[in-house]
């Protein structure tokens, strides 16, 4: 395990590059350099198809890096996998679940994937089902939830080992406006309450700008500006986070805009 550049830093990449293909001919992230600080609420904003599902890949362990490298909690993600998977909790764009169990035996199972002591484990269920709100409906079957309350569970099964980071990819990009905004107040809370450093990404403006203390904008897998929502304004000139988006990753396409101000702007 090795230290960090900085000791506020717990995510650090450097000059992270990602290709697919046979001939490795798309590039997914090219040159990406970045550092999260410990306990902050960290936004990867950009475009669908920019590189922000590949980067929270390679930062979980999952892919490796075509070059570059990176460190998650001290670990390295090349040569440390174990390491940076039991410090990290992941909710992934589109998570697999089984609508069979109930919450509770979710988290029990999950638990026993994390290998979380059995004589910790139905406490720290008891405490997430408290702290999501769900402890009324603890034995019911997922089936019959909706996808906002699954959300809530996925979120808690991201949390079963405590870890000390938190990935959440693209969280609010299926739900309907109002189970948009009890996802927003879960993370605010979770970075509030919890003490976790929590790791956003999303296309969606309203989100990004309204839970994260940073924000890193990428386009093309390339980052093209790195800041508080305000300091990314004034560097690019713009008078509102979405238009200084605009103006940095050329524009957008209307389905997209039509998902910001609509189905995701509560």
């Amino acid at each position: 395990m090795a230290e960090t550049a900085s000791g506020r830093s717990v995510i650090m990449t450097e000059m992270i590059t990602k290709r697919f293909g046979k001939r490795e001919e798309i590039g997914a992230v090219n040159d990406l350099s970045i550092q999260v600080h410990r306990g902050e609420t960290f936004g990867l904003l950009g475009p669908n198809g920019s590189g922000k599902t590949t980067t929270i890949r390679i930062l979980n362990g999952i892919i490796r890096p075509s070059t570059g490298r990176a460190w998650v909690n001290g670990y390295d993600v090349l040569t440390e996998p174990v390491g940076v998977k039991t410090s990290t909790g992941l909710l992934a764009e589109t998570p697999g679940m089984y609508e069979k169990l109930s919450p509770a035996e979710y988290l029990e199972f999950m638990g026993a994937l994390y290998n979380v002591p059995k004589d910790i484990l139905p406490r720290r269920i008891d405490q997430l089902l408290t702290l999501f709100r769900l402890g009324d409906r603890r034995d019911e079957l997922m089936e019959g939830f909706s996808k906002g309350m699954k959300q809530k569970v996925l979120i808690a099964a991201a949390l079963i080992h405590d870890p000390p980071i938190i990935f959440l990819d693209e969280p609010t990009s299926a739900l309907d406006p109002r189970a948009s905004l009890m996802v927003k107040d879960l993370i605010k809370e979770l970075s509030e309450k919890a003490n976790k450093t929590i790791f956003v990404s999303s296309h969606i403006l309203s989100l990004i700008e309204e839970v994260c203390d940073r924000i890193a904008v990428i386009n093309q897998g390339r980052l093209v500006a790195l800041g508080t929502s305000k300091q990314i304004q004034d560097a690019s000139g713009a008078s509102d986070l979405e238009e200084a988006f605009m103006r940095l990753t050329g524009g957008v396409d209307r389905e997209e805009l039509l998902s910001w101000r609509n189905g995701h702007a509560p």
